[in-house]
C-alpha cells in the first residue's frame, strides 16, 4: 500500500514525458472515436483487461505470490490466444523458443550480478560504505542523499535482490537511527534499485524490452534520458516527502 501513491505518481511523470516527447516529435494522433465505438472495442478487450484484475487482486488477496502471478499471466494469455485463433503450433514452437533465449540471458545476467555481490561481501564493500556514510555527515538529509546516490550506482550493475540482501541490513539501521520510517525507506531503497533495472550494463527490464522490440540496446539510451531525469525528480519527492508513501498505511493500518 506505501507504493500506492509514488507508482501513480511515476506513471503520471512517465506519461508527461511521453506525451511531450509526441508533441516535440510530431506523432501522428490517433482518430477520436464515438461511444458506441468506445463500447464496442471496451467489450473486445474486456477478457484480455481481465488479466490485470486477476493478477493485482490475486496478489493483494494473497491467492497467489507475484511470481506465480506470472505463471498465472502467461497461461491465460495462452489461453486467450487459442480462443482468438491467433497463435498455432508453429508460431507456440516460435515463442517458446524466443522466451527462452530471453530468459536464459536475462538470467545469465542476474548470475553476473550474484557473482558481483559474491565478491563485495567478501572484499568487506559493505561495512567500508556504512563506514563511510556514518563519517560524512549526521545530516539526515545528507545520508539520504548519500544512500540514494549508492543505490543508484548499485543498481546500474546489480540485480534487485541481491542489492536488496546486502544493502538492507547496512542501511536501515542508519535510517531507522536517523528517525526514518523503515517503511518509507523501504519504498526509497525499492524505488532507486528498480531505475537500476532500466539502465545499462545490466538492466534486465531494459534489455527484455528491447529483445521484444527487436531494437539494439544503444539505440534506446538516448530517447529514455528524459525519462530517467523524470524518475529522479519523483525519486526526490518520495525521498523528501515521507508522506507519499506512509499517508495510506497511515490511513488504513489497523487501530
Amino acid at each position: 500500500m506505501a507504493g500506492y501513491l509514488p507508482g501513480i505518481l511515476t506513471a503520471l511523470a512517465l506519461m508527461t514525458v511521453a506525451a511531450l516527447y509526441a508533441h516535440r516529435h510530431h506523432y501522428p494522433v490517433a482518430e477520436r472515436i464515438n461511444l458506441r465505438q468506445f463500447l464496442s472495442v471496451f467489450r473486445d478487450s474486456l477478457p484480455s483487461l481481465l488479466l490485470i484484475f486477476i493478477i493485482i487482486g490475486g496478489i493483494i488477496g494473497g491467492v497467489f505470490t507475484p511470481t506465480e502471478a506470472s505463471a498465472i499471466a502467461v497461461i491465460y494469455s495462452l489461453a486467450l490466444a487459442a480462443i482468438y485463433r491467433e497463435i498455432n503450433v508453429s508460431k507456440l514452437r516460435d515463442i517458446l523458443l524466443d522466451s527462452v533465449v530471453t530468459s536464459s540471458i536475462v538470467l545469465l545476467l542476474v548470475g553476473c550480478s550474484m557473482g558481483m555481490s559474491w565478491a563485495m561481501t567478501n572484499a568487506d564493500v559493505p561495512e567500508l560504505i556504512n563506514e563511510m556514510i556514518t563519517s560524512v555527515s549526521e545530516n539526515k538529509w545528507v545520508i539520504l542523499l548519500i544512500i540514494n546516490l549508492i543505490l543508484l550506482f548499485v543498481g546500474t550493475f546489480m540485480d534487485i535482490t541481491p542489492a536488496i540482501l546486502i544493502f538492507t541490513p547496512i542501511f536501515l539501521p542508519i535510517a531507522q537511527h536517523l528517525g526514518i520510517d523503515p517503511v518509507h525507506f523501504g519504498i526509497i531503497m525499492v524505488f532507486n534499485l528498480t531505475i537500476g533495472l532500466c539502465t545499462p550494463p545490466v538492466g534486465t527490464i531494459l534489455f527484455v524490452g528491447c529483445s521484444i522490440g527487436k531494437i539494439s540496446i544503444d539505440k534506446v539510451v538516448k530517447p529514455l534520458l528524459p525519462m530517467f531525469l523524470a524518475l529522479f525528480m519523483v525519486m526526490a519527492m518520495i525521498c523528501y516527502f515521507p508522506q507519499l508513501s506512509l499517508l495510506l498505511p497511515t490511513l488504513f493500518a489497523p487501530s
